[in-house]
Formats: structure tokens, sequence, C-alpha cells
């Protein structure tokens, strides 16, 4: 549990900069997780949730583990500053396999949160050729398809998710595609907290999830558990934990996104721990 590489070397790299002096503003939260963020603005690293330049007064602009478009790659470079990426080598995996598939004249159907800051980064690597879906439906896919498509997931989606949606692609549209490319960028570290967090879930009656409430990957976390049948919730700080939760359960599972801090998932058990006590 805990700090996936990827997180733990985006906050390193926060840290790093803070301590030599630079004065940074991220585009965007580094990690999408409330106390993270609050802990690296106290050392002076400064949020722009717009993610773009506009209004930064820094020399100097981190790139969150989310990535950015292109587009904002080229503004950074065109006006000068400093940059720190931090992009996730699995994000970095999928805008590359965008920007390839469109070179290559590929239309590209983006499985993922349209909303979410990785998902409309990697748009912006298509070329114009990107089209989001949100869910395995299919719903917002275009009545018409060009013969070449090529298909990326969100990196924090569940690779039975992401096999179903492509399952139902070529089910809807074999008549239109002649050719598919699947490019499979999935993060192995979420991918094996998935299949952890499925697994607690056969032994537990009670399962508390800790991570931000913005995070795709926590969540993920709780409908998986949820869809297990585990009387689920999901906290982003120990106040939120509710005594009343516990009543007429035995067993407790505890289990955190990637992008949730030690501790904040040891501050959790200590409150699991004293409930139980208190209610023996």
């Amino acid at each position: 549990m805990g700090f996936c590489f990827g997180v733990r070397r985006a906050v390193d790299m926060m840290l790093e900069a803070s301590a030599d002096g630079h004065r940074v503003t991220t585009l965007g939260q580094v990690v999408h997780n409330p106390q993270v963020v609050s802990d690296l603005e106290r050392v002076g690293i400064v949020v722009n949730e717009r993610r773009t330049t506009e209004g930064v007064s820094t020399d100097t602009v981190a790139i969150t583990a989310h990535g950015v478009s292109e587009s904002t790659v080229e503004t950074i470079e065109e006006r000068g500053f400093g940059v720190i990426d931090t992009t996730c080598q699995f994000v970095k995996r999928s805008q590359l396999a965008a920007m390839h598939l469109a070179e290559a004249g590929f239309t590209i159907i983006i499985f993922g949160d349209p909303d979410h800051p990785e998902v409309k980064g990697v748009v912006g690597w298509c070329r114009g050729r990107g089209i989001t879906i949100p869910d395995e439906s299919l719903e917002g896919l275009p009545a018409y398809l060009p013969s070449k498509v090529g298909v990326i997931s969100q990196t924090t989606h569940t690779p039975e998710r992401f096999a179903k949606f492509v399952a139902n692609l070529m089910e809807a549209r074999i008549d239109q595609i002649t050719e598919l490319r699947v490019v499979n960028v999935l993060c192995n570290a979420t991918t094996s907290q998935q299949a952890a967090t499925r697994d607690l879930a056969q032994e537990v009656d009670l399962m508390i999830v800790v991570g931000g409430h913005n995070s795709a990957n926590t969540c993920h976390l709780a409908d998986l558990s949820k869809a297990n049948g585990v009387d689920t919730h999901q906290v982003e700080r120990v106040s939120e934990i509710e005594d009343d939760w516990f009543k007429g359960h035995e067993k407790v599972g505890v289990t955190a996104g990637a992008s949730t801090p030690d501790s904040s998932i040891d501050a959790v058990v200590t409150r699991i721990e004293a409930i139980a006590a208190a209610q023996a």
C-alpha cells in the first residue's frame, strides 16, 4: 500500500527542488491527494489548478505525474521556463503511443474519464485524432469510425474493464474496423494493488479504502471492493471515520491508493484499532 514508484518519484522531485531553493509552480496537483499537496505547499511549491502556464510567476514549472498535452509542453519551451517533469512512466508511454498512432493515420479511442487530467493530456498528443469514451457501454462513440483504430486505456483502469471495453468495441464495430491496434499502458503497480484488494475483499466484511476522493486509482479500489459485496467506505482523512461503521462487523480490511502517504494509512489503522478496542 501507499505511494507507487511514480508518485514517490514525483513527490521526491518536488521536495528536492524546494530544498535547493527553487520557486516552482506545478501545473495542477502533483498527485491527487490533498495532504500531499498541502505538505508541498508548506515548503513553497505553488499549485496552478488551471494546468497551464497562464499567470505563472515562477521561473520553473513542474509537470505533474498525470502529464500534460503536447501543446502545453511546447508553450513551456517557448516561454523559456525551467522544467521539472514528473510525468509517470506509464502516462508517458500512453502519450507516446497516442502520438505514434496519430502519425500512422489511426484514430485513437481512449477508454477513460474525459475530465481526468491524465486523459486530457493524452488527448492532447493525438494530433486531433483522439476520441474519449468513459465506459464499456461505448456511449458517445461516433456512428462512423475510420478503418484504422488504436485503443488506449487510462492507466488506472482494471485489466478486466479494459478487456471488456475492447471486446465490446470489436463486437459493435467489426464491420467498420479493418485494422485495430491495442496498446496496454495499464500501470502494473495499480493493477497489483487492485488484485490485492480483490483478494482481501474475499476475507473481510468491511473495507476501509484510504486516499483522495479525487484519486481515480483509489476510487477504483473502492469500486472493486463494493463489487465483491463488501461494505466499503473511502476516506481521505482519519477524521472521516465513523465508529458506527464497525458495528456488526468482525473482519476489517484496509487498502489504499497509489497516491496515499504512509502516514495517512498508519493513522487510519491506529484509529481502527482504537475503535475495535472500545467496542470489544
